[in-house]
């Protein structure tokens, strides 16, 4: 049985990431797509063969991807699940951990599936990390830092940067959002948090420049950066266990593929250049295929890619660091259930 997708959102979530990975993936038909441009309602019907709709696509499909702004997210899911429809939204699945369990909780209650578009965790380098430290190459990881920094000096606009609180902007929601997910689920659940966040470019109003510490329960630490003003970037991974360690330069290639316009289900599509591997020691280590595509496929087969509870779990910990970076106090982190 194929699946009639509707997406909500042609944005560069909508446009870039989900409508081709959709595409890509057997069992699963991009039916509508809810947009008010006319231009980007061309391109869904010439490129899709989607129907672009100006608003309600609840009745023309079975699962509901929601890729709009994110204060929107929370009632479109709740709106999307009361429908009886599956449900995907892109990070961040809401601004609290509080709402965001609310729409578990609805989603249980129905019976539907909800899951959240954590994309990070097909990276191709976040692959290899948990290969390697599956293998015990590093032994006990001591230390994981991670970072998605970039040199933005000037602002792009819109709500992500011009936003306040309720647009849910900033880059501790966008890429954070993928930061910390990543670290819980390489090392497990945290006990405590301190963060930095600041806004350090004029005419922005959200976190441009931020920094997140991790306590998990087993004593391991995650060092966590997101910004927009590094002149100079750090490696994407540099992690340190008490055998070896493993340093990884470069974003994974998926992005600026499907950016590209690259077909998702084509040959060689998330490989990552060679002179871009990473190390382990005095070793290059080959970095696994990106498969961003696994993440529909598994909702064509009927599976749940990323469990809505670890997302709940992500923005506990999320909000304690806002706290943290408001107050300049440590957090102790308490699971909600």
């Amino acid at each position: 049985m194929t699946i009639r997708v509707g997406l909500i959102g042609y944005g560069v979530a909508g446009q870039f990431f989900h409508a081709p990975l959709i595409h890509a993936t057997p069992g699963l038909r991009l039916a509508a797509v809810v947009t008010n441009n006319p231009e980007r309602a061309a391109e869904v019907e010439r490129e899709y063969g989607a129907r672009a709709v100006p608003g309600d696509v609840e009745s023309l499909c079975d699962l509901v991807v929601i890729a709009s702004p994110n204060r929107t997210h929370v009632p479109l899911a709740k709106r999307a699940l009361e429908a009886g429809k599956a449900v995907v939204v892109d990070k961040p699945l809401a601004r609290t951990a509080e709402q965001a369990q609310e729409l578990v909780d609805l989603a249980r209650d129905r019976d539907l599936m909800l899951t959240v578009f954590q994309n990070r965790r097909w990276d191709g380098d976040f692959l290899t990390l948990r290969r390697l430290v599956a293998d015990e190459a590093l032994g006990d990881v001591l230390r994981f830092e991670s970072r998605f920094e970039r040199w933005r000096p000037e602002p792009k606009g819109g709500w992500r940067e011009s936003g306040g609180a309720d647009e849910v902007g900033g880059l501790l929601y966008d890429l954070g959002s993928h930061l910390v997910d990543q670290a819980i689920q390489l090392l497990g659940p945290v006990a405590h948090v301190y963060a930095e966040s600041d806004v350090r470019r004029a005419g922005v109003e959200s976190d441009d420049d931020s920094f997140i510490a991790l306590t998990h329960v087993s004593g391991a630490r995650s060092h966590l950066w997101v910004s927009a003003m590094a002149a100079q970037l750090g490696p994407r991974f540099r992690v340190l266990g008490s055998r070896a360690a493993y340093v990884k330069y470069g974003l994974d290639v998926q992005e600026e593929q499907l950016r590209a316009g690259i077909d998702p289900a084509a040959p060689g599509f998330g490989d990552d250049p060679e002179e871009r591997w990473g190390v382990l020691g005095d070793d290059t280590v080959a970095t696994e295929r990106g498969a961003y595509l696994d993440f529909y496929r598994a909702i064509a087969e009927g599976r749940t890619p990323v469990d809505p509870n670890s997302v709940v779990e992500a923005l506990t910990v999320i909000e304690a660091a806002r706290r943290s970076a408001e107050e300049g106090t440590v957090r102790v982190v308490t699971p909600r259930r």
